[in-house]
């Protein structure tokens, strides 16, 4: 069993999503930043999409009553374990009584958590993922609670060669996380009702950095920014919506759907996130800038087979790692970048 010792509402349980239910109106969860969940899962020997904990709140405070295996990854922040501090993208043991604590981010906005053996929740409709705006899945269908204790499989290999664990450097996989003031990057497809904006819209949207408000949640983020106008008025229907999607609504500020996207809506659509750079907004904290770029679908398609092989090259390192004990010439490189930072 793990215990939640410090914890906010948004941060829950969460694996790679509920897929195949959109038709029954039911949106697809699972975590804001899916890479960052995945390698976690892969630092410690889990399968790709196991549960594991999605903290957007900090700080996280957590106590094992187990010795086990747990990997930190996504956002860049603290992690501090038995009063030692560690850097992120790092896999650790941890004894009966550890206390792990993440701090607040220095980039960035979401950490995940995994443990080896994985969260173990019942699945709603094929997955843990907690669905916050649904209530359903993960803990209850709700975020975590000081004091609530979750079941772990706990089922790492031998760790008494693991002193020091192992981990991955972000930077050799594309990683990099938002602070505010900082534009992010992100390219979108042109949406349906693309043509039905304006000029002046469709040159704003590339033009721009969008600010994103307060307004922001797994559901979606609503940006401010120049007002998206519209050739003529027009009416629709309410159609399908994904994560990623940019609807316009009347006050002609974009809104971005996310990972608890409405599966309909019938505001018009300008543009569509591209699939690998949904894990960017993710990291992209309240107060950050983005900054949209069009590509087309063989760029999209592209960007997301590029995302793959950069995941897929990191994961033997990790299993490498863990058969042939610490790195610790890698774990004193990142530790320098954690004092320093």
């Amino acid at each position: 069993m793990i215990e939640i010792l410090t914890t906010g509402a948004a941060n829950c349980v969460q694996d790679l999503g509920r897929f195949g239910y959109l038709d029954a109106g039911v949106s697809r969860s699972g975590a804001m930043d899916a890479p960052a969940l995945e390698l976690a899962n892969r630092l410690v020997g889990n399968e790709p999409n196991a549960a594991a904990i999605e903290v957007a709140i900090f700080p996280f405070r957590m106590r094992f009553d187990r010795a086990g295996l747990v990997a930190v990854t996504g956002a860049d922040l603290p992690v501090t374990l038995g009063g030692i501090r560690y850097p992120s993208w790092w896999a650790l043991p941890v004894s009966a009584g550890d206390i792990l604590e993440l701090g607040l981010p220095r980039r960035g906005a979401r950490a995940y958590l995994a443990i080896a053996g994985g969260l173990i929740v019942p699945p709603v409709l094929g997955s843990a993922s907690t669905d916050l705006k649904s209530r359903w899945g993960g803990l209850e269908g709700r975020g975590l609670r000081r004091g609530d204790r979750l079941e772990a499989g706990f089922a790492p290999a031998a760790l008494g060669d693991l002193p020091a664990g192992f981990g991955l450097d972000p930077e050799t996989i594309g990683r990099g996380g938002a602070d505010i003031g900082e534009e992010v990057p992100i390219r979108v497809l042109p949406g349906a009702e693309y043509d039905v904006f304006d000029q002046a819209a469709v040159d704003a949207l590339e033009a721009a950095a969008w600010q994103v408000s307060e307004d922001a949640n797994r559901q979606g983020y609503r940006l401010s920014g120049p007002q998206l106008t519209l050739r003529q008025k027009l009416e629709l229907h309410s159609h399908g919506i994904m994560p990623g999607t940019v609807q316009v609504p009347p006050s002609g500020q974009p809104i971005i759907q996310l990972a608890e996207a409405n599966t309909c809506g019938g505001y018009p659509k300008i543009a569509h996130v591209i699939e690998a750079d949904l894990w960017r907004l993710g990291q992209a904290p309240v107060g950050s800038r983005l900054r949209f770029a069009r590509v087309d679908r063989r760029q999209a398609v592209a960007a997301l087979r590029a995302q793959r092989v950069l995941i897929d090259r990191a994961a033997p390192f990790a299993a490498l790692a863990r058969k042939d004990a610490a790195n610790p010439e890698l774990l004193a490189a990142l530790s320098r970048r954690d004092t320093n930072s």
